[in-house]
């Protein structure tokens, strides 16, 4: 599942020719790493990790968890098996626990799971097209900024720990939906 179509967002640009479709493809492809990249997965999909851990809960490595496939590992020298049906998932967090209780030992294990929402959030989309409109209009370069004010979609003035990329308003609409710390 992409964020955005060509067609969707030929309409945020209004854009009417097919002459920049390949271009604005590119743009259209690249938005849902750079979303994702704040909000974890976004359309649901299938993924298999290794993951290291123990303890009370394992965590995967692109929330929102969804449910487990499959998950087998753990102390170096042995392999164990959990069954499905035998894990709790915390979907948000992407935690996987076990619901009678015990730990997991220490390893590395090999997890398959779905993650991802079910759908995608209005805000989230638009969040997406914002950051299009952003990134099309900065392949202008300067020529095309206006002269004065600094808004979020000026080219020269960076959102700390963010660099020009991302605009504010797109942080801002992706805020509900952001990772926990820890987890990129």
């Amino acid at each position: 599942m992409t964020l955005v179509t060509l067609d969707e967002a030929k309409r945020q640009l209004d854009i009417e020719s097919t002459s920049h479709d390949v271009e604005l493809q590119l743009y259209v492809d690249a938005l849902d790493s750079v979303i994702e990249g704040y909000v974890g997965v976004v359309g649901q999909r299938q993924i298999t990790d290794v993951i290291t851990g123990g303890g009370a809960g394992l965590s995967v490595l692109h929330p929102p968890l969804v449910a487990v496939s499959s998950l087998a590992g753990g102390p170096p020298g042995g392999s164990i098996t959990y069954p499905a049906d035998t894990l709790a998932v915390n979907g948000p967090a992407g935690i996987i626990s076990r619901l009678d209780g015990s730990c997991f030992p220490a390893g590395a294990y090999t997890v398959t799971y779905t993650a991802g929402r079910a759908t995608v959030p209005p805000t989230m989309k638009l969040a997406a097209l914002i950051l299009l409109q952003h990134l099309w209009r900065t392949q202008y370069g300067a020529s095309r900024v206006p002269v004065g004010g600094a808004d979020d979609w000026s080219m020269s003035d960076p959102v700390p720990g963010f660099g020009y990329a991302v605009p504010n308003r797109v942080l801002q609409l992706l805020e509900p939906f952001k990772l926990p710390p820890g987890v990129a």
